[in-house]
């Protein structure tokens, strides 16, 4: 009986042991998990725009080095993320610290980082304090970045594009053979790329131009945009008077058709009889002729206007009178029976009133 009862004590006693050191191990792996510590700490508060991936227990760290922990995480306003951590109280924050999340490994955790910011040293920030949004940078969006590169996949030919990815698949599932076959569909993506270096040199230079001139002309282009913007705002505040005047416009020009419809083999005559005018002119007396009416006509149109300035009727002042012509001739009466030149010597002269104009 004693004997059972010293093989019994010493198997509780191991199997004390064993628990006792369960328990620690799987304190300690929790206390690494969790990031637990029995040091004191300061709790603070950040604002992001968006904490993606960010979750309770995640490090907080400063140059890399892991200085706490994030407590908790919720939703403010409806559009920012309140972030609560706690650091070591030997890690002291201040008014200009700068709070960024990072990746921390490819499966997608991640961790904030602490950094004194480029204002550098500030006045300490008080336990509870909050990182502004100002302050706080959101971790990358790798959808965001693949997406930018959908343009270059679109250049690619897709049938190159997807023996490409099949063939990625093929080698991370450990068919290594297919290697050699990615390489080569990789060289001749690359070589069609590089065959076209030169249209994509050219495009590049040629945008460069554009944009230099651009920017050699802000100001013109700036004053252009508003002078623009103030037509369009005009024009948007008279359309009801543009459109008012669309159908007058309309009745004018199915008039004018119906005129030039009616005057279409008149005016193709005068056409024609312009062009028979210009020939007749283009000659060197015409050409003499119209240079000295040309030369003349203003004094004879300024002695118009004189015999017009009383009205629309003509004045005339006779300034001399002499009579030049024939007397018809007279079969029936004697000695008339040829026509007869008739005409005076002497010219009579007017005098009087008015007689300033013949001067």
């Amino acid at each position: 009986m004693n004997r059972w009862d010293r093989t019994s004590v010493a198997a509780l006693v191991k199997l004390l042991g064993f628990l006792v050191a369960t328990a620690l191990m799987t304190t300690a792996i929790a206390m690494v998990i969790g990031n637990a510590s029995f040091d004191e700490r300061t709790r603070y508060q950040a604002v992001f725009s968006d904490a993606t991936s960010l979750v309770s227990g995640d490090d907080v760290r400063i140059a890399g080095v892991r200085v706490g922990r994030v407590t908790d995480i919720h939703v403010r306003r409806g559009t920012e993320a309140v972030v609560g951590f706690s650091v070591d109280s030997s890690v002291t924050l201040t008014d200009a610290t700068v709070a960024a999340l990072r990746y921390r490994n490819m499966v997608g955790q991640r961790y904030l980082s602490l950094s004194p910011g480029v204002e550098g040293r500030g006045r300490a920030l008080r336990a509870g304090g909050t990182i502004p949004l100002a302050r706080t940078t959101p971790a990358l969006d790798l959808t965001a970045l693949f997406a930018g590169f959908k343009p270059l996949f679109r250049a690619l030919d897709p049938e190159q594009t997807n023996q490409l990815a099949f063939e990625l698949i093929q080698v991370f599932q450990g068919e290594s053979g297919t290697v050699a076959s990615l390489l080569d569909r990789t060289a001749s993506l690359t070589g069609t790329l590089a065959d076209r270096d030169r249209l994509i040199g050219d495009l590049i230079g040629n945008l460069t131009a554009v944009l230099t001139t651009f920017n050699d002309r802000d100001t013109e282009l700036a004053d252009t945009i508003s002078t623009l913007q103030q037509l369009i705002t005009g024009l948007a505040a008279d359309r009801g008077k543009l459109l008012d005047g669309l159908d007058p416009i309309a009745d004018l020009a199915d008039s004018t058709a119906h005129l030039l419809g009616d005057i279409r083999q008149p005016l193709a005559d005068d056409l024609a009889g312009l062009a028979t005018l210009s020939a007749s002119l283009d000659t060197p007396s015409a050409r003499t002729r119209l240079d000295q009416t040309m030369k003349v006509l203003p004094i004879k149109l300024d002695r118009l206007t004189d015999a017009m300035a009383y009205g629309s009727f003509f004045n005339f002042y006779i300034c001399e009178i002499g009579v030049r012509g024939s007397l018809p001739a007279l079969p029936t009466v004697q000695g008339w029976q040829q026509r007869r030149e008739l005409f005076t010597t002497t010219r009579v002269k007017v005098e009087g009133e008015g007689v300033e104009r013949c001067r």
